[in-house]
């Protein structure tokens, strides 16, 4: 064999280390809040915004927010006396099924990949900073 071919076979694992790295940091990193707002502004601005009411209620401080108390909205029943303070665990369960999570909830629309509630939820988050 060469010395330039035997060199390569050598120096290949060492090259793959780094994009190994490379490529845990980035899902080490958790959820991008950019694709988190392009998934928001094509499933859920029809009815939500972050700075004013829709159909939904506006989103911005949702994070630690206690639920069914923006101010003007008409929520349900069920959702105001739910006693929830948004946190992003809950708002992961919410956005699977809000019925599951309080019965009577007006709220139907369901993001079923998790990864998609993640990155959601980032951008939600995001607002509240």
């Amino acid at each position: 064999m060469k010395r330039s071919a035997r060199y390569c076979l050598t120096a290949a694992p060492f090259l793959l280390v780094p994009l190994s790295v490379f490529n845990h940091s980035i899902s080490a990193a958790g959820p991008d809040p950019r694709s988190g707002k392009d998934l928001f502004d094509r499933r859920c601005s029809g009815c939500h915004a972050a700075d004013s009411s829709k159909e939904g209620p506006l989103l911005r401080g949702v994070v630690g927010r206690k639920a069914g108390t923006v101010a003007g909205f008409q929520y349900s029943d069920a959702l105001r006396a739910s006693g929830i303070t948004w946190t992003e665990d809950l708002l992961m369960k919410w956005l699977e099924n809000p019925d599951a999570m309080v019965k009577g909830t007006d709220m139907e629309f369901r993001v079923p990949k998790a990864e998609e509630r993640e990155a959601v939820v980032a951008w939600l988050k995001s607002l509240t900073k």
